[in-house]
């Protein structure tokens, strides 16, 4: 290995849990990375050496942790954090950025959070099983996406298992029915001019208390979510087809191609003809 090793996933096809850049590093004395915000989140694992983490906490004040070797760290999506290497002895880590509907309740099982983000394993075996797999990522990122997707979970699974804080999931078997019954209908009707309303009618529910648990469940509102699915679709499209904005706009929900573009420029930052230009899959 030389001194940094980083992967950009290739695929956005997956909505459980999605994986978005990997990598390994053997820093340099006193580098530093941010202030910077995250829209996933990112785990890294310090393999050795120390460092420093600066990250706001759940009422937005900056908290100090010192990270050392054989722990890690969880960053979180709008959270504005700095970590720094020690200037004697820089750290090595390793990190996986991920998201997706099950990311919100992967972390939750673990126990981390914005004002519990320093990991700290119980279980000494299974945390080299999620090191292995972090790792394992790293030295195989040209696999196909399904494979490196399972590895994901392989190390979901290590990196919750080895956390003797892990809690039950909350709400129960009615509630995750409620949300299974509510992505089914905005994968079949995305493209649809649906509502908030709909998705909620479809569960049975009032759209109060519907956007209550959807939000505690996945970790966005349902307007938010919606976009975001609707998004991916339309970087799929964009990305393996030569259909025309207007009608990805059309098949992504959206009537109007200029809402859509305007949507979608907010979302990742460049136009959908740009997007294309710089991803478009190559005959």
């Amino acid at each position: 290995m030389g001194n940094l090793l980083f992967s950009v996933f290739p695929s956005e096809n997956f909505v459980d849990l999605s994986l978005y850049q990997f990598g390994w590093e053997r820093c340099q004395p006193a580098h530093s990375f941010g202030p910077a915000v995250r829209n996933h989140f990112l785990f890294h694992y310090v393999i050795s050496g120390t460092g420093t983490l600066m990250a706001d906490d759940a009422s937005g004040v900056t908290q100090i942790y010192q990270i050392k070797s054989s722990q890690g760290f969880m960053l979180f999506p709008g959270q504005i954090s700095t970590y720094i290497a020690d200037r004697k002895l820089p750290w090595e880590y390793t990190w996986v950025e991920f998201d997706g509907l099950r990311a919100k309740e992967t972390i939750d099982i673990s126990g981390l959070s914005l004002n519990n983000p320093v990991y700290r394993a119980q279980y000494c075996d299974l945390r080299e099983t999620m090191v292995n797999e972090m790792l394992y990522l790293v030295q195989h990122k040209d696999m196909a996406p399904f494979h490196l997707i399972g590895h994901l979970y392989l190390f979901l699974d290590a990196f919750t298992r080895s956390l003797s804080s892990m809690q039950p999931t909350k709400g129960g078997r009615l509630r995750d029915f409620y949300i299974h019954e509510a992505l089914t209908f905005i994968e079949q009707n995305f493209q649809n001019d649906i509502s908030v309303e709909d998705i909620a009618d479809t569960c049975g529910l009032n759209r109060s208390y519907f956007g209550k648990i959807f939000k505690e469940s996945l970790g966005k509102t349902t307007q938010e979510f919606l976009m975001s699915y609707r998004m991916t679709k339309a970087t799929e499209l964009l990305k393996l087809t030569q259909l025309s904005i207007s009608d990805i706009s059309n098949a992504v929900g959206y009537s109007n191609p200029l809402h859509f573009s305007r949507a979608f420029k907010n979302v990742y930052g460049i136009s959908p003809r740009e997007w294309r230009n710089r991803n478009s899959t190559k005959g």
